[in-house]
């Protein structure tokens, strides 16, 4: 089994990279849903409430795999040949996808709970819609959005064990590997236990000590 440990190491590098870009731009992206979620405009606002219904009505695992195949088949109809799309890319997009999914309706809920009297008064002094979303709404609503969406970005490392099915070399694909090469299963996937169960607590750590400071400005503010 310590013949794995490079490999170990690099499917963590790569666990590490797909967590990172999935929670970047899907927190970008669940946040632009958001807003246009509370659109006065019904027509953008049923296509957004139809996005997130639609992702999160939908296992994750088939999502990659649509990402995956659908990338591969829609890249090959272009090219007029067969070109199979990169595991890493498919993972990153898949799971960007079902984050901002999720993290759109945590971020809808703080945006509702902002009190509607901070944006009139806030145009009233004349401030632009944009001064308002940055300057106002989007600093009280991170302390609210916080707790739900540590949670999930919990859920997101334990969700990048699934890009093993479409072969990226992740911590899951070298624990499935060795299990098979060594024919010991139990220690293969103890190991990756063990290293999916720190990622979450240091992660869990982190997070908590971000609630901390934040509740604690919060309330000197």
């Amino acid at each position: 089994m310590y013949a794995f440990a490079d490999q170990f190491l690099f499917g963590l590098r790569n666990t590490l990279l797909v967590f990172a870009l999935s929670c970047v731009l899907g927190t970008l992206l669940g946040l632009l849903i958001a807003v246009f979620r509370n659109s006065t405009r019904k027509s953008v606002s049923s296509c957004m409430r139809a996005y997130t219904g639609i992702i999160r009505g939908v296992p994750e695992l088939l999502i990659i795999l649509l990402t995956y195949f659908g990338g591969t088949a829609f890249l090959s109809a272009i090219a007029g040949g067969y070109i199979e799309i990169n595991a890493f890319a498919a993972g990153v997009a898949a799971l960007t996808v079902v984050f901002s999914g999720y993290a759109a309706e945590i971020f809808r809920g703080a945006i509702n709970a902002v009190a509607p009297g901070q944006r009139e008064a806030a145009a009233a002094l004349g401030l632009s819609n944009s001064q308002i979303w940055f300057l106002i709404i989007i600093p009280q609503m991170i302390p609210i959005a916080l707790p739900a969406f540590c949670n999930l970005c919990i859920s997101l490392i334990k969700d990048t064990s699934l890009i093993s099915v479409v072969g990226l070399t992740d911590v899951m694909r070298v624990a499935y590997i060795g299990a098979g090469s060594l024919r010991a299963p139990l220690s293969f996937y103890l190991a990756a236990s063990a290293i999916y169960l720190a990622l979450t607590s240091l992660s869990l750590l982190s997070f908590r000590l971000l609630e901390r400071r934040y509740s604690l400005s919060a309330m000197k503010g």
